[in-house]
Order: C-alpha cells, then sequence, then structure tokens
C-alpha cells in the first residue's frame, strides 16, 4: 500500500539522517536500518518466524566482522606464538589484507563517495587514511584491529538506533490494513484507505480499529494503549467517538466511518512522530556544524605532528611520527558525539511516546527542559469539559421526586446544563405528564408536571416571579439550577465542570519544580478563582476572550520566561503557537489545536505535562553527559598520542570505545520509567 511505502522512506531516512556523512549507508551489508519496518507486523506474519529472521540478519549484519576477527586472530597466533615459516612476505601481508577487507571494504567505499560529493573531511577518510596508514609503516594487525573494532561499534550504533525505533514501530503496529464493512446482511473485508465516511465497520472481540468512527453499538470497551499510552479499558456508548488504533474488548460492536483513512487521529500521529525525528534541537544542530569544523582541523593537525618535528627533533624518524599522527587521527574521530547526541534526542521522542506524550521535534525536547512558566486553559485542560451534576439539596421534598420533576422538564430543553441534569437522574419517561413547557430566555424554564407548576432556570428565574430563595446561592461560583414547586422554593443543584482526577497532581508536581502555574479561562473571574483555589494554581484569570489570551501570554513572554500553554480548543490555537512550547491535549482538543502544537498529550491527563518537562530535563542532561565524556576522554588521548604515549589500542578505546560507553548512555532514557 502506498502509505506503507512512505512510512518507510521516512523511518529509515530518520536512522541514516543520525550522521550527515552517512546518509547513504552505515554499510552496504547493513542497509542502515536492518529491515524495513514497514514489512513487519502489517503482513500477519507469524511471530516466531519474524523472531528467527531478525535474529538471521544480525548473523549477516556480524558476519563480515567475524570472519575478519577469525582471520586477524590466526595472523596474531602466527605471528606471536605459533610462527610458521611460510607465513612472512607478501604472504603475511596478504593475509592481513583478506582479514582487513570484509570490515574495511564498505569503508574505503564510503570514504571515496563522500569525497565525490565535496565532503572530504568524514570519519570514514579518518579511519581510511589511519587504517592504510598503518599498513603502509608495517602495523598490519593494528590497522586491521581499528577497522574491526570500528565496524563493530558502527553495529551496535546501528542496533541502538533500532532500539530507540522501537516505540514508533509499535505505534505502526497499531493500524490494521483492513475493515470489515457490512453491506445489508452481508461482511466485506475491504482495505483501510479505501473505505469510506457513512459506512459501517463490524469489529469483533480482540480487533483493532483501521479508522476513526462513532459507536452505534449501545456499550462497548476497548483497549486506548495505541493512542494514550494508558493499558487501563476506557468504555464507549453509543454515539461516542472511536478512533483508529482502538483493540475491541468485549461483544461484536458496529462502528459509522466518521473521518477518512489517512486523516485519522492515529495517522496523523504516526506522520507527526515520524516528522519529529527530523527536527533537529540546537545542541544536535551545534555539534553537526562543529564536526565540519573540527575534523579538517585534527586532519591538519595530524599532518603537523608528522612533519613538523623534522624541523627540529635530531633523531626525527618518519615512521614513528606517522605512527602518532595516525593515532591522532582514530582519535579525533567524531562519531561519539554525532552519532550519540542525536540518539539521546532520539531516545527522548521514544520515551515520551511510550507515555502518550508526542514531540514534533527534538528542539521542543529542549524547551521544555528549560521552562519556567506553565500556563494553562481551563475547560478540557484541568477540568474534564464535561458539565455534570456535583450536588443536589432538596427542600420540603425528596429528592428523588426534586430529581424525576426536574428531569422531566428538561426533557424538553434543549440547554447543555438540562442535559447534565437528565443524565445524573437517568432519566426516562414513565407515563410522566409534561405539559405547557416554556422557554424564558435567559432565565431557565417554566411548565407543569403530573399538574404541578414547576419552575427551573437560575436564580434570576426565581427573582422574576418573586419566590424567596437561599439568597447564599447567589455567591456560589459554580452553575446553580435554582427548583420552586407550585411557586414555593424547593432545592437546587449545583452544576459544574468536573476537575479532572490528577489536576491537582500535575500542579502540585510543578510546583516541586520551581514552576509557576497560572490559569487563563474565558469563564467569569469567581468560577476561575474557585478552580484555581482548589488546584493551588498560583495566578487566575477569567472572562478573557481568545485576543485577551494572547496578549496575556505576550506579557509573559516580554519578562523573558520560558513559558509553555496547555490548551485543547480552537480557541487555544493562536496562543498555543505563540508560547515557546505549545501543548495540545490530543484526546479532546480540536484538529486546528493539535496541527499548531509543539507536544501533543494523547490521553488528555494534567500530569503528562510534567512527565514531558521531565523526559525534557533527562534527556538534555544525558546529552551533556555524552559531549563531557566525548570530549574529556578524546582531549586526554589526543594529549598523551601526540607525545608517543599513547598507541593504537588506546585510540581505539578514546574512538569505538567512547561511542559505545555514550550510546549506551544514550538509550538509558528509553528504559526510564517517568
Amino acid at each position: 500500500m502506498a502509505y506503507k511505502h512512505k512510512n518507510n522512506v521516512s523511518l529509515k531516512t530518520a536512522c541514516c539522517s543520525l550522521e550527515e556523512n552517512k546518509k547513504e549507508s552505515i554499510h552496504n551489508q547493513t542497509e542502515c536500518c536492518t529491515t524495513d519496518i514497514d514489512a513487519e507486523s502489517h503482513d500477519g506474519h507469524n511471530h516466531d518466524h519474524d523472531d528467527l529472521k531478525e535474529k538471521e540478519n544480525v548473523f549477516r549484519l556480524f558476519l563480515p566482522s567475524i570472519i575478519s576477527f577469525v582471520f586477524l586472530v590466526v595472523a596474531l597466533l602466527f605471528d606471536n606464538y605459533f610462527p610458521q615459516s611460510w607465513f612472512n612476505g607478501w604472504i603475511r601481508i596478504l593475509w592481513y589484507v583478506v582479514a582487513y577487507l570484509p570490515v574495511g571494504f564498505s569503508v574505503l567505499k564510503d570514504a571515496f563517495q563522500s569525497i565525490r560529493k565535496g565532503a572530504v573531511f568524514s570519519e570514514f577518510f579518518l579511519m581510511s587514511v589511519a587504517t592504510i596508514g598503518a599498513f603502509g609503516i608495517g602495523q598490519y594487525a593494528e590497522g586491521v584491529t581499528v577497522m574491526l573494532f570500528y565496524a563493530i561499534g558502527e553495529l551496535f550504533q546501528m542496533m541502538a538506533v533500532q532500539k530507540a525505533k522501537s516505540n514508533i514501530k509499535s505505534l505502526l503496529d497499531q493500524r490494521p490494513d483492513t475493515a470489515n464493512v457490512i453491506y445489508g446482511t452481508t461482511v466485506v473485508s475491504k482495505r483501510a484507505s479505501e473505505v469510506t465516511i457513512g459506512e459501517i465497520i463490524e469489529l469483533k472481540s480482540g480487533e483493532k480499529l483501521a479508522l476513526d468512527g462513532k459507536l452505534l453499538s449501545d456499550h462497548a470497551t476497548f483497549n486506548t494503549a495505541a493512542l494514550t499510552g494508558e493499558s487501563k479499558p476506557d468504555s464507549k456508548s453509543k454515539g461516542d467517538s472511536i478512533l483508529a488504533g482502538m483493540i475491541n474488548l468485549n461483544a461484536v460492536s458496529q462502528i459509522e466511518v466518521t473521518t477518512a483513512f489517512t486523516d485519522s487521529k492515529l495517522s496523523k500521529i504516526l506522520e507527526m512522530v515520524q516528522e519529529a525525528t527530523a527536527k533537529k534541537a540546537p545542541t544536535e544542530l551545534f555539534i553537526r556544524k562543529f564536526a565540519k569544523i573540527y575534523t579538517p582541523i585534527v586532519v591538519y593537525l595530524a599532518i603537523g605532528i608528522c612533519l613538523i618535528p623534522m624541523l627540529f627533533v635530531d633523531d626525527y624518524v618518519f615512521k614513528d611520527w606517522l605512527y602518532r599522527a595516525l593515532i591522532f587521527l582514530v582519535i579525533s574521530c567524531p562519531c561519539a558525539l554525532v552519532i550519540s547526541i542525536p540518539l539521546g534526542y532520539f531516545g527522548g521522542i521514544g520515551a515520551a511516546s511510550k507515555n502518550g506524550i508526542l514531540f514534533k521535534g527534538s528542539t521542543f525536547l529542549d524547551i521544555m527542559a528549560a521552562i519556567q512558566l506553565v500556563v494553562l486553559d481551563k475547560t478540557g485542560t484541568l477540568t474534564k469539559g464535561v458539565f455534570s451534576v456535583q450536588k443536589v439539596v432538596a427542600i420540603g421534598i425528596s429528592e428523588k421526586d426534586l430529581v424525576r420533576y426536574t428531569a422531566a422538564i428538561e426533557a424538553k430543553s434543549t440547554h447543555p446544563v438540562g442535559s447534565a441534569i437528565i443524565e445524573f437522574a437517568n432519566y426516562v419517561n414513565n407515563n410522566t405528564v409534561v405539559t405547557e413547557v416554556t422557554e424564558i430566555a435567559g432565565h431557565g424554564i417554566k411548565g407543569f408536571v403530573d399538574g404541578n407548576e414547576i419552575l427551573v432556570g437560575s436564580p434570576k428565574l426565581m427573582k422574576k416571579f418573586n419566590i424567596d430563595y437561599d439568597s447564599e446561592l447567589d455567591a456560589i461560583p459554580y452553575t446553580i439550577i435554582v427548583v420552586a414547586i407550585n411557586k414555593k422554593y424547593s432545592g437546587y443543584f449545583l452544576i459544574a465542570d468536573e476537575i479532572k482526577e490528577d489536576a491537582k497532581t500535575a500542579i502540585e508536581s510543578l510546583h516541586k519544580i520551581n514552576i509557576k502555574t497560572i490559569m487563563l479561562s474565558g469563564d467569569n473571574q469567581a468560577l476561575v478563582l474557585a478552580v484555581a483555589k482548589e488546584l493551588n494554581i498560583d495566578e487566575a484569570y477569567g472572562n478573557l476572550l481568545p485576543e485577551d489570551k494572547v496578549e496575556k501570554v505576550t506579557a509573559f513572554l516580554n519578562q523573558k520566561s520560558k513559558v509553555a500553554f496547555v490548551g485543547d480548543g480552537v480557541n487555544d490555537a493562536p496562543v498555543i503557537a505563540l508560547a515557546d512550547a505549545g501543548i495540545a491535549m490530543g484526546g479532546l482538543g480540536s484538529d486546528a489545536t493539535i496541527e499548531t502544537a509543539d507536544i501533543v498529550i494523547q490521553n488528555d491527563q494534567p500530569t503528562k505535562i510534567f512527565t514531558a518537562i521531565n523526559i525534557g530535563r533527562k534527556t538534555k542532561q544525558i546529552v551533556w553527559q555524552n559531549i563531557g565524556l566525548a570530549f574529556s576522554v578524546k582531549l586526554l588521548v589526543l594529549i598523551l598520542g601526540a607525545g608517543g604515549l599513547a598507541t593504537m589500542w588506546e585510540a581505539v578505546f578514546a574512538d569505538v570505545g567512547v561511542a559505545l560507553l555514550a550510546i549506551l548512555n544514550a538509550i538509558r532514557i528509553q528504559r526510564m520509567k517517568f
């Protein structure tokens, strides 16, 4: 299918782009990314067969290194422990050449291709010059050893990249190729890309949904881990939105398709994650630029180490100083930096994806690490965005009758507050007689239920009909629905947008890492302050229009603070675009907001804001640890090499050893729990 090819190219590019000079290949036999990601899982292959195939691929990757290692070990045994009369002269040289070629040929080829493209000072060039130079001065074993360890290091680097991509691959595995479409009494399996909006899909227990849709069945339970990172089952009712990638956990369900295959939330998530790997962080870009300057400098320094001493050293021996220069070249190879740093950011993006957070580029990991102020929208971000009855108080009547009368008359209304009461009452019209219902604009509703006159509305409605009620209700910031039966105050309903379960924990977590929190909302100031007080938010501003929010965030940015804004609605898109880091709630969020955002929280949990900041900080910490490790070890061994105190073995450690240590450090973030 077309989308598979697109994903494959994109992800292979992400892998290969970890070092600019490796765009063609790390080694020809490796094809840069080992296997094509889209060939796995989508075609329904047996997992045991896939595991066996993967082991075979790994063996094939290491086969050239194994051959080289065997020839090298035999040569060292003949040279040092079991001398052979025939193992000398051109036969000995040829033996070492045979040991060198399995691991060295592809590097020599890549060096030649880089030079043809104008990139003379690549790491391939450095390794080629150093190892060929070692052959030139008779250090055959060391020449082969350097190239062998370099090749093994490259393979481990590539396997680390594959490990870092496992979270993205698991996302790809969540999107089925086909869907079972109902046509009358028959069910036809179709390609998901060919299913049109309005068609009805049959989803059996254990199956994954291929397209976004609306549940037609009365009830269903789904595993939403592909989209949210959460394994907790999510129960849905008739009319609820169901997203591609969700897995049906109970009886057969019917879903009406509402979005084209390429426009589903999961498809967009995949695109965002793949695009994220191509967007470089400032540190990453700096290292790339640095390597382009650094590498030519060390080449010229190596030439100087070889030739300049002849001007002032009395017992100058060209072969000895050339050996020092070659050691210098091996040590100077920048692969520890150029590989491990992008891998660190790649790992950060993968760790975030695993936790249900999508970073649209590694640069936003750096930004989140520096955030000082988090500005949050209220509705849909800190609250659930759904009105519900929080409290019922009955006066002179049973609570059951108050709820029944109110729900009966609200069933004739279209107001969203009325819907909350009907849902709370679980109201079904069981021969209840409702007559003469009248909407009183801006006040409420009037009518008769089983012959009783019912007034339902705001306190203003009570004032309009001169009905005495508890005046303390006027001071409550939440929505109050007052009820009068037969001109007598009979109680009230407190209706509010329910605060998310983890909202308070989210604010507390941010405060623990010294991040200030501010809430902006279009709701009335009293309500906003009440929510802010309950959650312990530092500052809160209500009665704001979208342009007012922009003005507020601009003022925060002018204070030179690093600002993250978190929102979900269309009206939040301008502010999300303005902030240093725009964060969208991906479940409830509008498409415009998600498209504009730099970071998307898939499960709408406010605590993920803290997780995103934590991942950003850990990623930056690991990146700078690698920079410090690489520079300190290389500088030390460079000095020793130039002074003749380090051999090619120390050079191998300073290059490949440090690179492997940095890589192991970089992939730690994928194993961390956030």
